[in-house]
């Protein structure tokens, strides 16, 4: 079992900077990634990151302003999100997986979510 909880969402404005964090804990898993869902949007994927520190993958809209990183120690997964967009509303979710994809159905945990809202 995985337990996965994002924190760090809010209010910010266009061209400001948020950063999101995801703790994990319960089993160990290699990839974790970040994806998107905007009102009335499908889910979007934005980045995923391998546990072990090798080359991250973007999403092409997110790609040069937003990133991931990771924190072995503190078991936690971030997502640096600079020069903020309106575009860039939604609810984002950390996701747990055995490999990085841009696929949602290739993750077997979710956390519960965190609202960014950028205003213009």
């Amino acid at each position: 079992q995985v337990q996965l909880v994002e924190s760090g969402g809010g209010l910010v404005q266009a061209g400001g900077s948020l950063r999101l964090s995801c703790a994990a804990s319960g089993r160990t898993f290699a990839a974790t990634a970040w994806f998107r869902q905007a009102p009335g949007k499908a889910r979007e994927f934005v980045a995923a990151i391998y546990w072990s520190g090798s080359s991250p993958v973007y999403g092409d809209s997110v790609k040069g302003r937003l990133t991931i990183s990771r924190d072995n120690a503190k078991n936690a997964v971030y997502l640096q999100m600079n020069s903020a967009k309106p575009e860039d509303t939604a609810v984002y979710y950390c996701a747990a997986g055995a490999f990085i994809s841009t696929k949602g159905s290739d993750y077997h945990s979710w956390g519960q979510g965190t609202q960014v809202t950028v205003s213009s």
